[in-house]
């Protein structure tokens, strides 16, 4: 009895939810876009690739902040908001040593510009990667917190700096505590 009690006592912990693992369908999920949409020159592609037994998505071009550019993505509508309890973003990544960004759009980033970031450091080797929503900073003049069940949409993003883009993703989830 009494271990039935600490049982419905305890709680209740959610899992992370898996927000895409690349699989089949990955590549009409995902948009590639780059700051040409504006007037800026970064030139790249994405697809997705597989090698031992891992499909990814690859994130691959030239990042330049000429004409006031200075990105390239991929970036998802999220069909299934994220758990109202998530505490932040994971992933699956390797990359040629350069810095990315996970880029996400809560319901009031009314404009292409305003979303929330947060930077990542790549290596040669897969490594796990963990973006609690404190590390994501707020730009195009959105403030404040956001709501992890008002997230919308979700960007793998070369951004800010002139540099060869050399990424790849296998998957991302939510964090759940």
């Amino acid at each position: 009895m009494i271990l039935t009690l600490l049982f419905l006592a305890a709680p209740v912990v959610a899992e992370p939810m898996l927000i895409e693992d690349f699989s089949e369908g990955a590549e009409t999920r995902w948009r590639y876009t780059s700051d040409q949409v504006m007037g800026g020159v970064s030139e790249g592609r994405a697809g997705i690739g597989a090698e031992g037994g891992v499909t990814y998505v690859q994130l691959r071009g030239t990042v330049s902040t000429a004409n006031n550019g200075g990105f390239i993505q991929v970036r998802q509508e999220l069909a299934t908001r994220l758990p109202a309890d998530a505490t932040g973003i994971a992933l699956r990544a390797r990359g040629n040593g350069a810095t990315y960004y996970i880029h996400i759009r809560p319901d009031a980033s009314r404009r292409p510009w305003q979303f929330y970031q947060a930077a990542f450091e790549t290596s040669g080797d897969w490594q796990e990667i963990a973006l609690p929503w404190s590390a994501f900073k707020p730009q195009g003049g959105l403030s404040g917190a956001f709501a992890a069940g008002g997230i919308r949409s979700l960007g793998i993003v070369a951004y800010g700096a002139d540099y060869e883009a050399e990424l790849d993703v296998d998957w991302i989830a939510s964090s759940t505590p």
